[in-house]
């Protein structure tokens, strides 16, 4: 009757797989992948030249006149 409320044994666990080595040709492509993409990562940084809000400074709100004045033609 013990059999009958025992719990049933756990499977058993599969080996794990073998480490990749250090001239694995996939840890390589890995390696190479990840190199390119914190270059693009920095190559977009480089090009954002504003924080998150924009640009926050004043806007230039005086149009130059027909004469290339700015501020009108006496201005």
């Amino acid at each position: 009757m013990s059999s009958l409320f025992s719990p049933p044994s756990p499977p058993s666990v599969p080996p794990p797989p073998p480490l990749p080595t250090l001239d694995d040709p996939e840890l390589q492509r890995r390696r190479e992948a990840e190199r390119q993409a914190q270059l693009r990562r920095r190559g977009l940084r480089a090009s954002i030249l504003t924080g998150g809000l924009g640009d926050t400074g004043p806007a230039p709100v005086e149009r130059p006149s027909l004469l290339g004045q700015v501020g009108g033609p006496r201005g």
